[in-house]
């Protein structure tokens, strides 16, 4: 066999950049420790998410498909793998902290329910009354409060960068520039409560650029495997995606080089060209912004009053024409619908359930929950039931219930 390639220049990144986040200058953790003589701080944050018991939850839990639908398609936890695999290549490319834009994308997903966004709206709508449910409050109370691995103190003691990247990933949560749903939520007021003394998060401002990669790196991966997924699962036809934004274009040219390809592989090859597409368009509209504010140090970019890290405006639009497209043909389909109801319905009997008869709860909980008042009681219950994997919730629903799962295992 005769090895060949494109004469090019081999890739080289650039230096670190004054303004990535630096973890010899990190502004510490809540409890003190001392420094590994082995791992900088970011990288053990990322160890530390890698080993906890929510991160090994997300191999059962799923996005769109319930965990027993099919071994291919992707779980929170190989959604989660995909996200850090991107935003590496991206922090790579801009000279930014591999290991924090890491950890963050690891870290994204952890406060997930079973079920997906079905799941944790059911949640939501049954915790209302006492302050509702967001996936990434209930991701901060996992990494500050319901991990318990280590002897002096709860939660993963993680960097104050990764826990405000963790908050702020999809920008400020108070101020001019939060997002009306956020300001809606109040969800500024719920960090607020759980962040410890000496960890102002500055939930006004935006995060860190490695934190920012994070976010738009999951916008990449999301769209991109639920297109995977959707056809895989014969949700909607290859041909639809000639008409589909973004990936139209290059769905139609891959058959167009590649004549008679089997559907499995143009599916592989176009979207592996929809990610290129996307992570350069990135790299370059991100390079621009950084040309013109040449931010000084991470606080710079912090206080720029926009986001560093961007799509171009076109891209912009491509992609959110894309989630469009996705909408129509896959969140809203007949079969998604039906699970979607089932799962709703899974996750609001368990609470209720719990709530009627605390001492169904397993006993470390049951014990919590007697701890203080009402509204603290049904916040356990709600973390119990968001920990649960897709199967538990279905075993645990017909156990309870005694009647078989709505989603049959």
């Amino acid at each position: 066999m005769t090895l060949s390639a494109e004469p090019r220049e081999p890739f080289q990144p650039p230096p670190r950049q004054a303004f990535a986040c630096d973890p010899a200058r990190s502004r510490g953790r809540c409890h003190a420790e001392p420094e590994s003589p082995m791992r900088t701080a970011y990288q053990r944050d990322r160890d530390r998410i890698l080993h906890s018991t929510a991160f090994r939850r997300l191999k059962h839990k799923t996005q769109v498909f319930v965990f027993h639908e099919g071994d291919h398609y992707r779980t929170r936890l190989t959604h989660s793998l995909e996200v850090a695999q991107i935003a590496r290549s991206i922090a790579r490319a801009l000279g930014l902290d591999e290991d924090l834009a890491e950890a963050l994308s690891l870290a994204h997903d952890l406060g997930h329910t079973p079920f997906g966004h079905a799941g944790e709206e059911a949640l939501d709508a049954a915790m209302a009354p006492w302050g509702g449910f967001d996936h990434n409050v209930q991701t901060f109370r996992l990494l500050t409060v319901l991990e318990r691995r280590y002897a002096g103190f709860d939660g993963l003691n993680l960097t104050w960068e990764t826990l405000e990247g963790t908050v702020k990933h999809n920008g400020p949560l108070i101020g001019p520039a939060a997002n009306a749903r956020t300001k809606a939520r109040n969800l500024a007021a719920s960090f607020a409560d759980l962040c410890r003394d000496g960890m102002d998060l500055r939930l006004d401002t935006w995060p860190g650029a490695e934190a920012q990669v994070a976010a738009l790196s999951d916008d990449i991966a999301y769209n991109n495997h639920d297109i995977d997924d959707g056809l895989r699962a014969g949700l909607f036809p290859v041909g639809t995606m000639a008409s589909a934004p973004l990936a139209g274009p290059i769905f139609t040219a891959v058959l167009a080089r590649h004549r008679g390809l089997d559907e499995a592989r143009l599916i592989n090859e176009a979207i592996r060209r929809v990610i290129n597409i996307m992570v350069s368009d990135l790299v370059m509209e991100t390079q621009r912004r950084i040309d013109a504010a040449r931010p000084a140090d991470a606080d710079a970019v912090r206080g720029l009053g926009r986001p560093l890290v961007a799509f171009s405006p076109g891209m912009e639009a491509a992609n959110r024409d894309l989630k469009a497209f996705l909408f129509r043909h896959m969140y809203r389909h007949e079969r998604v619908n039906r699970m979607t109801a089932d799962a709703r319905r899974v996750v609001g009997t368990l609470f209720d359930l719990y709530r009627a008869q605390p001492a169904r709860l397993p006993a470390e909980w049951r014990r919590q929950s007697e701890e203080r008042n009402e509204a603290h009681a049904m916040r356990v219950i709600a973390d119990y039931i968001a920990g649960m994997t897709d199967r538990y919730a279905l075993q645990e629903y017909a156990r309870l219930t005694g009647q078989p799962s709505p989603v049959s295992l």
